[in-house]
């Protein structure tokens, strides 16, 4: 590891610490590093901490994988044909426009308060960000490349499987970048609405109405930590997918 990427974590470290201690900032709201350290590992040995943090995986998931399929299928499909793209680019820009979080409460009216609400909204949020991301890639594409593929008699088929869809891939995968860590704030932000009674968004605000302030600081350092080693992993498949896009 190399040494510069803990220089900034111990920086914030030392300004969590120089805050609490030196009186700059109400020591119950900015609980000191040790207390935190300690809700933290025992929300882990208790168990409940693995239970939630296994809740906010599983509706990540089942939102933000769903949201690749439908996203990809639909912005190769868009991204090639652009007269159907025009046709419907005021709806998907209409609706990019309107924030997830903010259509949650239709979502509970339409399919309840359970985990289908929360993996609908996450669905509905990806596969837009994905979809326009992969449109473009296909919009971009190599005409010379499509004209060549042509002219060599390859079928429909092959042209989106060997020239559309790798030229795309840099686009595809910067939808899917963001789409990951979109996705984990809406799971969060929608477990903080009532009738929710687990999940990582729910251990946040459940404690901090009760004034349970290092238990609120644990839990959003292991939102935190979830969404780094996502970003992380997202990045190692990147690169030796789409290992000629030189990142």
């Amino acid at each position: 590891m190399r040494k510069e990427i803990v220089i900034g974590p111990l920086v914030l470290l030392l300004l969590w610490i120089i805050i609490h201690y030196s009186g700059l900032a109400n020591p119950v709201l900015v609980p000191s590093p040790l207390s935190v350290a300690e809700a933290f590992v025992l929300g882990f040995i208790q168990g409940n901490m693995f239970y939630d943090l296994g809740v906010t995986i599983m509706r990540f998931a089942w939102g933000f994988f769903s949201a690749v399929i439908v996203g990809v299928f639909l912005g190769l499909l868009l991204g090639y044909f652009e007269r159907l793209y025009s046709s419907v680019e005021i709806i998907i820009d209409f609706f990019r426009s309107v924030p997830a979080t903010a259509l949650f409460p239709l979502f509970m009216l339409f399919f309840g308060v359970g985990d289908l609400a929360k993996v609908s909204v996450v669905f509905f949020a990806c596969s837009l960000i994905i979809l326009v991301n992969t449109a473009y890639g296909v919009k971009n594409v190599s005409h010379l490349r499509i004209m060549l593929a042509k002219v060599l008699r390859a079928s429909q088929t092959k042209i989106m499987l060997k020239v559309i869809l790798p030229d795309s891939l840099p686009h595809v995968f910067a939808g899917l970048r963001i789409g990951i860590s979109f996705a984990l704030i809406v799971v969060v932000v929608t477990e903080m609405f009532l009738g929710t009674v687990s999940g990582l968004g729910h251990r946040i605000i459940e404690d901090q109405l009760v004034y349970k302030i290092p238990e609120m600081y644990a839990s959003i350092i292991v939102a935190g930590l979830l969404g780094y080693i996502l970003n992380k992993g997202f990045l190692f498949i990147e690169r030796r997918i789409v290992h000629w896009s030189g990142k």
